[in-house]
């Protein structure tokens, strides 16, 4: 027999007072049955009637949307996006949230995160508590204010059945057709992707390269799709994903785009890793030199390099008698490295897994690391390899907070402990944060 299935609470409306704010983009409410649900579209404090849109009698917890706010908390604003809100498109969690209420619900994550996860503090983690916005972006007052900064360089558009351009509903494939991303950069604004149809296309994704003029467009065709004629509002390169290998092939124009950050230009090609806030790059340069404080001579270490961004400013600190390694896992990306830093004589790239290539190094030991793993950490096993390094400093990069905390307690567990964190406000109207911590050797019998 098949066992029984619990009855789906989908559609199902309770009426709650909502509680803290969680790590995803949402807050923590409870049933009058005491059910946990995650609501999006709401703030702590307010009481809103929830519907479940995932979810089913006696789940550990439901999902749900905020679909009436009955009492408004303060920073709560009307979202200037009208493709936002439950059911609606699903890349911005806090468009219905003030500037410094967005800062002030992800300094509360953060917080939250390295409690549960890493057992500290905010002092213990050398961080004041405040989430540092990009200069330039729109930083309008709290009292109202709902400026909406314009930074998105890099934009995935998903491409409905009739071939309009739009993004996906939050936790679904459907698409949500857009005539314009108030998030995205003008470059990208100007490409004019939502204003054609985009037949036997999957995905079309937008880059307006920062400091230069490049743009591209990455078409990814359905099964079978044959590629249109592209044809739009300013010079474009255009790559596409093949249907076999998933690999990026040129059409036309340049294979890459050309960056500007550090004081260098960076070759990105395939669509690569790039940090898609203009000021991104420049910002976690700027917080990793100075927390890494670099000396001549020094030996260094960059994993996860991509494109060699903070191999090159290691480089220009450590100077003819110091070197640096990095290792990248992406092929493509070693390629446009070692063609970045191919003047600095002391840059070695290796291509490859960073568990796997750093034992093969042979290095015993390192004055500093960087390290800017993906969204899922680094990990204990990485961490171990590092720690018998000897490295006096430490930069870790991290785009998730719940990756950092888990592998602070990993460095923990290997000697190592946090002397500064910094927190940047890189994604607006997103739950999403960029972070930079420097973790120093703890001194023995401290």
């Amino acid at each position: 027999m098949q066992p029984e299935t619990a009855p789906s609470l989908v559609g199902r409306e309770y009426e709650v007072e909502v509680g803290p704010v969680a790590h995803g983009g949402h807050c923590v409410a409870r049933t009058d049955e005491g059910q946990v649900l995650f609501v999006r579209h709401t703030l702590p404090g307010e009481r809103v009637v929830a519907r479940v849109t995932e979810g089913e009698e006696g789940a550990r917890f439901l999902r749900a949307d905020a679909v009436r706010v009955l009492q408004p908390a303060k920073d709560r604003v009307e979202a200037p996006c009208r493709f936002s809100g439950p059911g609606r498109c699903g890349g911005c969690d806090w468009q219905h949230v003030t500037p410094g209420g967005q800062r002030r619900l992800k300094a509360a994550v953060l917080t939250e995160q390295l409690a549960r996860l890493a057992g500290l503090t905010p002092e213990e983690a050398g961080w004041d508590g405040t989430i540092v916005p990009a200069p330039g972006d729109k930083v309008a007052k709290d009292a109202g204010g709902t400026g909406v900064p314009e930074w998105r360089t890099r934009v995935q558009y998903a491409v409905d059945e009739e071939g309009r351009a739009g993004l996906r509903r939050h936790r679904s494939h459907e698409v949500e057709v857009v005539d314009r991303c108030l998030i995205a950069a003008p470059g990208v604004t100007e490409l004019g992707v939502e204003a054609r149809t985009w037949p036997q296309m999957a995905t079309v994704e937008a880059i307006a390269a920062t400091g230069s003029h490049d743009r591209q467009v990455i078409l990814t065709p359905r099964p079978g799709g044959r590629l249109p004629i592209v044809e739009l509002d300013r010079p474009v390169s255009v790559q596409r994903v093949g249907e076999r290998d998933h690999a990026v092939h040129r059409v036309h124009g340049r294979p890459f785009v050309r960056e500007r950050a550090a004081g260098r230009t960076w070759r990105v090609g395939d669509g690569g890793f790039w940090q898609v806030h203009p000021k991104a790059p420049d910002m976690l340069v700027e917080a990793v030199m100075q927390g890494l404080m670099p000396r001549k001579g020094d030996m260094a270490l960059d994993l996860y390099c991509g494109v060699g961004l903070f191999a090159g400013a290691l480089a220009e600190r450590v100077g003819e008698r110091g070197a640096v390694l990095g290792i990248e896992s992406a092929r493509r990306a070693v390629e446009d490295a070692r063609h970045n830093l191919q003047d600095l004589e002391r840059v070695r790239i290796e291509h490859g897994k960073v568990e796997q290539v750093l034992p093969r190094t042979r290095i015993n030991e390192a004055d500093l690391v960087v390290l800017d793993p993906p969204r899922t950490g680094a990990g204990r096993a990485t961490v171990r390899l590092l720690a018998p390094l000897g490295a006096r400093r430490i930069a870790y990069v991290a785009c998730d907070p719940a990756a950092l905390a888990r592998d602070l307690s990993f460095f923990a567990e290997e000697g190592y402990r946090p002397i500064s964190l910094r927190a940047f406000d890189l994604f607006p109207m997103t739950h999403h944060m960029e972070c930079v911590a420097i973790l120093a050797p703890v001194a023995k019998g401290a």
